[in-house]
């Protein structure tokens, strides 16, 4: 998961930076610096991406037009 992908994914989810911390267990200024493109730990990614995957959204993997999210069926 990259940063616009995050973005996508909250956006669609109608999440805000602090629901997506709470839902994450994470800091705020986590997701911040994950959105802003900052260095994290694989593991903290990780956790992001399972927590917005739980609330519902499906990542897409780059495959010629681009990575992106959808929502679950």
């Amino acid at each position: 998961m990259n940063a616009t992908q995050c973005r996508m994914a909250r956006a669609a989810l109608g999440l805000g930076v602090r629901d997506l911390a709470s839902l994450a267990d994470v800091a705020q200024a986590t997701v911040s610096r994950l959105e802003r493109g900052e260095e994290l730990k694989a593991t903290t990614i990780q956790i992001i991406r399972e927590a917005l995957e739980a609330a519902g959204v499906e990542f897409i993997a780059e495959n010629g037009g681009g990575a992106g999210v959808r929502l679950k069926k």
